[in-house]
C-alpha cells in the first residue's frame, strides 16, 4: 500500500463528510479559530511582557551587573552599598564601574497636570552607561541642575511632548519638584512603567530627597577588551560580600524575565489562557467530529462489512481533525495580525508575529485537534455490521 492509498482515500472521505453539513463545518472552523486567536493573543502578550521586561537591561552598556540579592527585579530592587561596587575595581580586569539609580515618581502631565507614574533612571553623566544614541548626546547638558530626558516611548497619557517640547514647553514636575525636560530618547514602556526618564545621579538626588547616593539600586561593570567576563564573574563572587549577585549580561536578562514568569502572577495568567484556548477548542472539535461519526455511523458499519479495516476509519477521523485545524489556522493567524497590530497601537509594546511563533501554535491547533480525534474514535467502535439490519 503506497502513500496516496494510505492517506489520500481517507482524507477524500473526511473532506467530503465535512462539507457534506456546512452549517457544521462552519461552527467547527470557528471554534477553532477562536482557539488560534486565543493562542496568538495570550502568547503575544506573553511575548510582549517579557520583552518590555529586558527593554531597559538591553540598553545598559556594561559586562557585569551587581544587585542586591533580595531585589526582586530592577523596578522592585533592593539598595546596596555604592562601596560594594567601588571594591570590584581592584580586580585588574575591571575597566570602569558606574552606579544605577532606580525609583518610581509620579509625572505632571505639562498640558492637564494630571499625575501619571513613571520610571526615574539616575546616573552619573560622565560615564557612557546607557547604550542609547540620544542619551549619550545629551550627557554634558544632563549636568545641569534639574534636567531630564523624557523618553518618546512612553504612554499619550502623559502628554505628546514633541508637540510640547516644539512650543516649548519644557517644564514640569516629577515627584512635585520641578524639572526641565531637555530632550526626547527612546527606550519603550513595561508593565512596571507607563512611561521613563533619564536624569544625571545628582538630580536623582534631589527629586527622591529621601535617597543618598550610598545606596544604589544597580551596579554596572565594564572590563578590558578580551578579558574573561566568567572568570572576572567568578572572582568578584569571591571577593565581594555574598548578599550581593553578579549578572553577566545574558543572566541580568534572564532574571528579569524569570521575576514576571514565576514571581508576578501574569506569567502564570498568561500561560493558563492559552492552555483554557486550547481546552475551548479541544472541545468544540471533539464535539463535531463524534456527531459527525454517529451521524454516519450506518455508513461506517456498511464499510466494514464490505472489509475496511478499522484502521482506514482512524485515518478518517485524523484527516477531518487536520483539515480543520488547517482552515481554522489560516483565518486565526491572519486575524491575529491584526489584533497584534491593534493592541500594539493600545498598549504601546511591541507585539511581533514571528514565523516560529506562528509554526509553534499551528502544532498546538494540530495537537488540539488530534486529541479531539483521538477521543471521538471510540465511537467508531459502535459501527458494527450488524447495524445494517
Amino acid at each position: 500500500m503506497n502513500i496516496i492509498t494510505w492517506f489520500y482515500f481517507p482524507a477524500r472521505l473526511a473532506w467530503r463528510q465535512l462539507i457534506d453539513d456546512r452549517a457544521k463545518l462552519i461552527a467547527a472552523i470557528c471554534g477553532v479559530l477562536f482557539a488560534c486567536v486565543l493562542v496568538f493573543m495570550q502568547l503575544g502578550f506573553k511575548d510582549s511582557l517579557y520583552a518590555s521586561a529586558a527593554s531597559a537591561p538591553l540598553k545598559l552598556d556594561g559586562d557585569l551587573f551587581l544587585m542586591h540579592k533580595q531585589s526582586e527585579a530592577m523596578w522592585r530592587s533592593t539598595h546596596f552599598e555604592r562601596n560594594e561596587l567601588m571594591r570590584a575595581l581592584g580586580h585588574p580586569a575591571v575597566a570602569e564601574v558606574a552606579p544605577l539609580y532606580l525609583a518610581l515618581a509620579s509625572f505632571k502631565n505639562i498640558k492637564t497636570k494630571v499625575k501619571r507614574t513613571l520610571m526615574v533612571y539616575g546616573f552619573d553623566p560622565d560615564v557612557q552607561l546607557f547604550d542609547i544614541t540620544a542619551v549619550k548626546n545629551k550627557r554634558r547638558e544632563l549636568r545641569q541642575k534639574d534636567t531630564v530626558l523624557f523618553d518618546e516611548a512612553s504612554r499619550p497619557e502623559f502628554g505628546q511632548m514633541p508637540q510640547l517640547l516644539a512650543t516649548g514647553r519644557n517644564t514640569t514636575e516629577i515627584n512635585d519638584y520641578t524639572v526641565t525636560i531637555l530632550d526626547l530618547f527612546r527606550l519603550g514602556v513595561s508593565f512596571a512603567a507607563d512611561g521613563n526618564v533619564v536624569t544625571s545621579d545628582l538630580n536623582f538626588m534631589r527629586i527622591f530627597p529621601d535617597r543618598n547616593r550610598n545606596g544604589i539600586d544597580l551596579g554596572v561593570i565594564r572590563l578590558y577588551p578580551g578579558a574573561a567576563i566568567e572568570q572576572v564573574q567568578a572572582d568578584l563572587a569571591s571577593q565581594l560580600n555574598e548578599f550581593v549577585n553578579i549578572f553577566t549580561y545574558e543572566e541580568l536578562l534572564q532574571y528579569e524575565k524569570r521575576y514576571w514568569e514565576n514571581t508576578a502572577p501574569i506569567g502564570f495568567i498568561f500561560g493558563f489562557g492559552t492552555v483554557m484556548g486550547l481546552v475551548v477548542g479541544l472541545v468544540i472539535v471533539y464535539q463535531i467530529l463524534f456527531t459527525d461519526i454517529a451521524n454516519h455511523r450506518y455508513e461506517f458499519a456498511t464499510l466494514k462489512a464490505m472489509g475496511y479495516q478499522h484502521d482506514y476509519f482512524i485515518r478518517v477521523v485524523f484527516a477531518s481533525a487536520f483539515f480543520l485545524a488547517l482552515l481554522g489556522f489560516i483565518p486565526g493567524y491572519i486575524l491575529s495580525i491584526g489584533l497584534y497590530h491593534l493592541a500594539e497601537s493600545q498598549i504601546f509594546m511591541p507585539m511581533p508575529m514571528s514565523l516560529s511563533k506562528a509554526v509553534t501554535v499551528f502544532f498546538f491547533i494540530l495537537f488540539m485537534c488530534a486529541m479531539a480525534g483521538f477521543l471521538a474514535i471510540h465511537k467508531l467502535k459502535s459501527a458494527n455490521p450488524a447495524d445494517m439490519f
